[in-house]
């Protein structure tokens, strides 16, 4: 029985998960989907052009082998790419595969402009050029200190090619979604400060949903309501923060709408953040939504321990400070809700350190950091030890559980259920269900194993000292 393009696909998944990060599987896998298989050529669709260069740039190699080994050696990866969704009748171009032995497929949907030329903006006023404008920018939002890791790769690429050229790619609009604390506005804010740099000729505003609706009340309260529509069409670069504050307001959501549109069918570039995917939004009308999810969503996860040791570097860096290693470390792995508790952490810091004139060390960062830490006192689980050890050999969490047996996987499997036996009160039977349903003989073959490397492989003892530290600090 003949294998299905989903059947071929899924089995290329699940090669392809195990050979990458967790987090990187996620941002540029999951989103692709199996479209046909016509003899020994897979088609499958990606959300964009972005994709598809990525892919071809950064996993082509891994994608040509496992395609290989799927179809046989004549196998072959076609790509199918979607721009916009709005034209009821897409058309495809052949696009070059760079040698690489993938063919991609370009779909492209235009949209039809009509824009009122009769439209009059009255904040150009005769006898001057042009209409300035404050952008509203933080100029300290910028690109070159905002941090790049698995968490924010996808968002930060994406940022940066629209900051070069606004209005001219496939990402219109850029939706930059995610969690408190994890970096939207920073981002956003740092694309259009990225344009002002280099076009500053482009009118570029940054505006809070939260005011965007109260400017919208007062214009209404002043009957100043054509001005107020005709300077937000009158941008290049519109970034609305925290569109999700939209829910329920529904004049304030069809104003906006007829902005959007003029601006998408001008060129013109429209970036929002929100606290949650389109998909996720409620409150919101069904036509917004719809043209949220025209250009690319991108969501920014909780940093990695790695990425957040590298903020907290970075701040030292800005501030003229130095810190013991082990005072950052304890301070990145405990406080893993977001950055702005991280910077604030550090700012808490480095706060009692001048005012008190201490030097700051692993006991001073404890006691002062009671306020940010929650788990100061509690109890190691095994679910913080599996995260630690899997951030430690940068492996996946949920790799650990599985019937995997690559040697990276089975190392932190083995040292997990160690620490585990080591470290809290579960019993053996316990510690192997935990550890993918596996029996009590499993965790003491695993322990056994463990013991011996550390008598007998100095690198793998080091290893275990490494995180035994760190599990200390907690």
């Amino acid at each position: 029985m003949e294998k299905t393009c989903t059947e071929v696909w899924k089995s290329c998944l699940q090669i392809i998960k195990d050979n990458i990060p967790g987090q990187s599987f996620k941002t540029w896998f999951e989103p692709i989907s199996a479209l046909k298989l016509d003899g020994n050529v897979l088609t499958i669709q990606v959300p964009s052009l972005f994709f598809y260069e990525w892919l071809e740039e950064h996993y082509v190699g891994l994608l040509r082998k496992t395609v290989k080994k799927q179809l046989g050696e004549e196998g072959r990866l076609e790509y199918n790419i979607v721009v916009d969704k709005s034209s009821k009748s897409p058309y495809t171009t052949n696009m070059p595969s760079n040698g690489n032995g993938a063919e991609a497929k370009f779909q492209s949907m235009p949209i039809p402009v009509s824009i009122n030329k009769d439209i009059r903006n009255p904040f150009i006023i005769p006898g001057l050029k042009k209409l300035t404008v404050d952008p509203q920018l933080n100029p300290n939002y910028t690109f070159d200190n905002y941090i790049e890791g698995d968490c924010n790769r996808l968002a930060r690429s994406a940022g940066y090619a629209v900051a070069a050229k606004p209005g001219g790619t496939s990402f219109n609009p850029l939706m930059i979604y995610g969690g408190v604390g994890l970096g939207k506005t920073h981002l956003a804010q740092a694309i259009g400060n990225e344009i002002k740099r280099n076009l500053p000729d482009k009118l570029v505003i940054y505006v809070s949903c939260e005011k965007f609706c109260q400017q919208f009340v007062d214009s209404l309260k002043n009957n100043t309501i054509n001005d107020f529509v005709n300077f937000y069409q009158a941008m290049d670069v519109i970034i609305m923060d925290d569109v999700h504050n939209f829910a329920g307001k529904e004049k304030t959501q069809d104003i906006f709408f007829h902005i959007f549109n003029h601006l998408h069918q001008s060129g013109k570039q429209v970036i929002l953040s929100s606290d949650k995917a389109p998909k996720d939004l409620a409150g919101l009308e069904e036509r917004l939504l719809s043209r949220f999810k025209w250009g690319l969503s991108a969501d920014l996860q909780i940093p990695d321990l790695e990425t957040r040791i590298a903020i907290l570097r970075k701040k030292m860096y800005a501030d003229g400070i130095e810190l013991p290693n082990e005072v950052v470390e304890y301070v990145a792995h405990n406080i893993d809700n977001n950055v702005r508790e991280l910077e604030g952490a550090m700012v808490s810091l480095l706060a009692h350190s001048t005012l008190n004139k201490k030097d700051i060390d692993l006991n001073l960062a404890k006691q002062m950091l009671k306020n940010f830490i929650k788990n100061t006192s509690k109890e190691i689980s095994m679910e913080y030890i599996q995260k630690l050890v899997c951030e430690y050999f940068e492996v996946p969490v949920d790799m650990v559980k599985s019937p995997t047996r690559k040697r990276e996987i089975v190392q932190a499997r083995q040292i997990s259920m160690y620490l585990s036996k080591s470290h809290t009160k579960s019993s053996l039977k316990t510690i192997g269900a935990f550890f993918g349903g596996r029996d009590h003989s499993t965790v003491i073959y695993a322990c056994q194993t463990v013991e011996d490397l550390i008598d007998t492989d100095k690198n793998f003892k080091g290893y275990v000292h490494d995180i035994q530290k760190k599990l200390k600090m907690t």
